[in-house]
């Protein structure tokens, strides 16, 4: 079968597959990741698959159209967001003008919302829910009519009034069997297309595990898309994937590790550490990390190459963390950053502004903790609620949202556009908070010292520091 997987055109530099889906004032564009794993899976299968990243490369809907003609798919799988939903809906309805094929709807806001998104077009002919590599191999097998898609776990569809949702699909266990993304990204994207203000460039993203064994009420990776708890790669199976980054992509400086928690499982991460040590595969990772690393993993990880640690921290005040489920302490994230220090690994920290009990003093205690810890880098969010979230309940439930016209999640650019309004702080006061949180972070002298420091005694920083550098000065002192 001839498939096309598509990220659809939206804003230029749109991250889709992000976390928090929108184009990002740090230039951070992430890769299409699990559309890429999904036309692994179907490749293997012998599907003849062409994958496109829209956004990343710059296509505009006038040449997709032009691809979907020439290639002539008989099914289109297509990404959506919440903020791009509308968007990704009426792509699939042009498309469809003068072509014929399976309609097929997959991430993050069609799976939390399938009846309400199969709802906006009949141009959708199914959506394929949560984590769907299994699901569009199945689907891609044989023909497409309805009466066999009733057969297919982790479907949602029409039939003629009738809203039809299949038996869940069991999350996938034996990761091993799906292909390296890395070589899904050899034969369809240019890696360097994307960025991640955090790591070296250009970059690799791969994921090694999914799931999540905690459950942050905010996560609708945790609670949509990869439901289930921690599942993971075999270690020889990821080595081997490095093995295979290490000799197709000689000009990739780093790899990132894109698992909600690389750490959680520390026994696997000492395996993984002395097998990377062993083979002597001296490229550079980094990875998301939870802020409770024992000083003895964080000095075996930086001896097997790890650059930086991508940790949420989320707030200074313990109640909000206590809020959010995010079952860590003040105490335990200082004592982390001193350690991360201590093993000469870098950290990017991650805050988020708006959460469950938030008020003025406890946004300035998460600006003060985030000088305090002064990781690396930090970013700092607006919360952004989505459907399928315990959180997206709660503010809905409080009357809370400003709109639930997904269309306004992100502003007339692109960037964030925060949807709750509480008494108090106010959804644009929430985003204020942000920039203001980032000017006094990213601008403080001893700040702006240490990133000189960092040139002159780290070569290799230097290309990240200035692109990165650019497009903060771009967006923020101007701004």
């Amino acid at each position: 079968m001839k498939i096309l997987l598509l990220n659809p055109p939206f804003f230029p530099r749109f991250s889709r597959s992000s976390r928090s889906p929108a184009v990002t004032k740090g230039g951070t564009i992430y890769y299409c990741i699990w559309l890429a794993y999904a036309t692994g899976v179907l490749e293997k299968e012998g599907h003849d698959c062409m994958l496109i990243d829209a956004p990343a490369s710059g296509k505009d809907l006038k040449e997709v159209k032009r691809i979907v003609k020439e290639f002539e798919p008989e099914m289109i799988v297509c990404d959506t967001s919440t903020p791009s939903i509308f968007n990704d809906v009426k792509v699939v309805e042009q498309l469809k003008k003068g072509q014929k094929f399976f309609a097929v709807l997959v991430g993050t806001h069609a799976s939390a919302l399938p009846k309400e998104t199969l709802k906006l077009s009949k141009a959708i002919d199914a959506i394929a829910l949560h984590e769907y590599d299994f699901t569009l191999r199945e689907l891609a097998k044989g023909k497409l009519g309805k009466s066999r898609l009733k057969r297919i776990a982790g479907l949602a569809f029409f039939e003629g009034r009738k809203f039809v949702k299949t038996k869940e699909r069991a999350p996938i266990e034996k990761l091993d069997e799906i292909p390296f993304v890395s070589e899904v990204y050899k034969r369809h994207l240019d890696i360097k297309n994307y960025f991640y203000s955090a790591n070296l460039y250009p970059e690799i993203t791969i994921v090694t595990g999914r799931g999540c064994p905690f459950k942050c009420k905010f996560c609708h990776w945790v609670h949509v898309l990869n439901r289930g708890g921690y599942r993971t790669r075999s270690v020889g199976n990821v080595i081997k994937e490095l093995e295979f980054i290490k000799q197709e992509f000689p000009e990739v400086k780093e790899i990132f590790i894109e698992d909600d928690t690389f750490t959680a499982d520390s026994v696997r991460v000492n395996r993984f550490c002395d097998e990377k040590i062993k083979k002597g595969l001296k490229i550079p990772w980094s990875c998301n990390a939870r802020a409770d690393v024992p000083i003895e993993t964080l000095k075996k990880m930086k001896r097997a190459g790890c650059r930086l640690l991508c940790v949420g921290f989320e707030s200074g005040s313990q109640k909000i963390l206590n809020n959010v489920g995010k079952g860590t302490t003040l105490e335990r994230m200082k004592r982390f950053m001193e350690n991360a220090k201590k093993a000469g690994i870098l950290v990017h920290g991650c805050f988020m502004i708006g959460n469950q009990g938030e008020t003025e003093g406890t946004v300035r205690k998460t600006i003060e903790l985030a000088k305090e810890l002064n990781p690396d880098t930090a970013q700092f969010f607006p919360i952004m609620v989505y459907p399928g979230t315990p959180t997206y309940d709660y503010f809905k439930d409080q009357g809370w949202l400003v709109t639930e016209d997904y269309s306004k999640w992100v502003d007339e650019r692109g960037w964030h556009n925060c949807m709750v309004s509480r008494p108090g702080l106010s959804n644009l006061e929430l985003v204020n908070w942000c920039d203001r949180a980032r000017r006094e972070f990213y601008l403080r002298p001893s700040y702006i010292a240490s990133k000189f420091a960092q040139v002159v005694k780290q070569p290799t920083e230097r290309k990240r520091i200035a692109k990165a550098s650019k497009t903060f000065f771009k967006y923020f002192v101007g701004g």
